[in-house]
């Protein structure tokens, strides 16, 4: 916050220091040293207004300006003398600079919140806002872009009431910018149509993992990949997804991604797979097929941690990571929602807000008992 108030407090003394100029010019011609020159001061001010001020407050500046240096020169009894008319072709030349610097200013300006707004919209599309209360659980999400200025990046995360549970994903793109951007609507929007309709969470992945797939298939068909260097074998997505149903337990798989957190009255437990399995995209590493769903504990009062490996390997300025564990742990008796805030907060308190990768988080809560939506015969 003190950021901003700085921020907003020098926008302020930038936008009156053409006025500041012009005053201080009038000063000098009202005083005693009015014999001073004060012709070649009035010039830069059209060019100070440019910087902060639109074409209207700049020609306004510009004109002031004119008019001014007539009055001084006229006062001075200074008309016929090169210096004058030097003085007016030099503001009259920066004046007009100055106007059409102010008109490319404000037209990227507007872009810049045109691309803004649809940075907005494609973020609400690809990253949807968690539900903060579902049928037997309450939610919260929270993401963070590592590229500067950026609102969505390659971790990709969903929480979603379907027939046969609340069903979660939480995925980890390899790479950023556009590219792991489009990997990651392609599985969200593969795990958006499947989870409604497969009844087995393995089929859900399965059905992702093809998305990816023709996603890569097709940027590599259409000569879209940024990095001709890079490997294809390279492009892949670490994901896990879970289940919550009425019965007193969470199922998962996991592919490639970083094991859960179970927070159970103020302790953690990392739900460890206890098969490993290759990140999709790199299917061909699988040397059987995937073994069943692996089911844990999950009752009431109990929550449920996903989240990217950017919040695991952050790091402070003396290289050490983020202590995800201990940080969930003094947190426990908070909501949801707040408890992801402060684990922001502690997150880029640590990394001096400096992230070197995307970091999201999904914390789920069983706080009644789910009588609507069994898990499946």
């Amino acid at each position: 916050m003190s950021l901003i108030r700085s921020s907003r407090t020098l926008f302020t003394l930038a936008r009156a220091l053409p006025f500041m100029v012009l005053l201080a010019v009038l000063g000098i011609e009202l005083s005693p040293a009015h014999f001073l020159y004060t012709g070649p001061l009035l010039s830069p001010a059209p060019a100070l207004a440019a910087v902060t001020m639109g074409p209207a407050g700049t020609g306004s500046v510009a004109i002031m300006a004119g008019v001014l240096s007539t009055v001084t020169a006229t006062q001075n009894h200074a008309w016929g003398t090169p210096q004058v008319y030097s003085n007016l072709l030099a503001l009259l030349v920066v004046s007009v600079a100055s106007l059409a610097t102010s008109t490319a200013r404000v037209h990227r300006e507007k872009e810049l919140e045109t691309v803004r707004r649809i940075a907005q919209v494609s973020q609400d599309v690809v990253l949807r806002p968690v539900p903060a209360r579902l049928e037997g659980v309450r939610a919260a999400g929270v993401y963070l872009a590592a590229e500067e200025g950026a609102r969505i990046g390659g971790d990709l995360y969903e929480v979603l009431a379907t027939p046969f549970g609340i069903r979660i994903i939480v995925g980890d793109v390899r790479g950023k910018g556009l590219p792991a951007v489009r990997s990651a609507a392609a599985v969200l929007g593969a795990f958006r149509e499947a989870a409604d309709y497969e009844p087995e969470l393995p089929d859900t992945v399965t059905r992702c993992e093809a998305a990816l797939r023709r996603e890569l298939t097709r940027t590599q068909s259409h000569g879209e990949t940024p990095e001709p260097s890079r490997d294809p074998a390279e492009e892949f997505v670490t994901v896990v997804i879970a289940q919550i149903t009425g019965a007193p337990v969470v199922e998962l798989v996991s592919r490639g991604h970083p094991p859960p957190l179970l927070l159970r009255r103020g302790e953690t437990t990392s739900l460890e797979t206890a098969s490993p399995l290759p990140p999709l995209g790199l299917e061909e590493f699988l040397s059987s097929p995937p073994v069943p769903v692996e089911r844990y504990p999950f009752e009431h009062g109990d929550r449920l941690l996903l989240y990217t490996d950017g919040v695991l390997e952050a790091r402070d300025p003396a290289r050490n990571f983020f202590d995800l564990p201990t940080h969930l742990a003094q947190l426990h008796d908070l909501a949801p929602q707040a408890l992801l805030d402060r684990l922001r907060a502690s997150l880029l308190h640590h990394t001096k807000g400096r992230l070197a990768d995307d970091a999201a988080m999904i914390i789920v809560e069983r706080d009644t008992h789910h009588s609507s939506a069994q898990a499946p015969p």
